[in-house]
């Protein structure tokens, strides 16, 4: 199985760059930047570093993510990071390798467990991300430690999920319509580092509260309904 890692990005131009550069180059069949309307020349920018530039004009964090995913290759793991340098490359096969030799199906990356640079993860997300993993447990029993952006999951198996949050609920999705499937979910530590620029989620009062609705209310939402 060859890895192709997609990262969603929205004027990311300062960072979008070394993010590239720096996914290792064995067994990754190819990086995908998706362009969610950047202003800037984030998309010059990650083409001038090797990636191929997907434009999404569709607004949101799940329409990046799934116009990535819809370009990769069927039997390919899929690898989501962020192109703000929060995530780091260099630990790509810690999040890939159990999906790729097939000791798990999704793979989320987990800050809380990892190492936080300080100034990485703001106290509200950390407290937020927290009562996710806790009812994500007691609903689903998600074997997880926290909803954060870096994973992997098999390309086929993510088809399968028939995803529909096309913004912030996105991530918690993932791992709702997992679980409801009976996939084999981990979490493994990672380095969590401090991002070039303002995050678009946490950084700012109305990405900070449509983050907390939809990760509250996906949940609640598939609680009841058919797989």
């Amino acid at each position: 199985m060859k890895i192709t890692v997609v990262i969603p990005a929205l004027n990311e131009e300062g960072a979008i760059g070394d993010v590239v550069r720096a996914v290792p180059a064995a067994g990754v069949r190819e990086v995908i930047v998706v362009d969610n309307g950047s202003t800037d020349d984030t998309a010059g920018m990650a083409a001038a570093a090797g990636a191929r530039v997907i434009p999404e004009p569709r607004p949101g964090y799940g329409s990046a993510c799934f116009a990535g995913a819809r370009a990769a290759a069927q039997e390919d793991v899929l690898v989501f990071l962020d192109g703000d340098r929060s995530d780091d490359p260099a630990q790509l096969q810690v999040i890939a390798g159990p999906v790729r030799d097939g000791r798990a199906d999704l793979v989320v990356g987990s800050r809380i467990e990892g190492r936080l640079e300080k100034g990485a993860m703001p106290l509200h997300s950390r407290l937020g991300n927290r009562i996710i993993v806790l009812l994500l447990r007691l609903l689903y029993s998600a074997n997880i430690t926290d909803i954060g952006s870096f994973r992997a999951i098999n390309a086929q198996s993510l088809r399968d999920l028939n995803m529909e949050q096309m913004t912030y609920g996105w991530p918690v999705e993932m791992v709702v319509k997992a679980a409801r499937k009976g996939l084999r979910i981990q979490s493994v530590p990672i380095h969590y580092r401090k991002r070039i620029g303002e995050s678009k989620v946490t950084g700012t009062v109305r990405g900070s509260l449509l983050t907390a609705y939809y990760m509250f209310l996906v949940p609640l939402k598939y609680l009841f309904m058919k797989v």
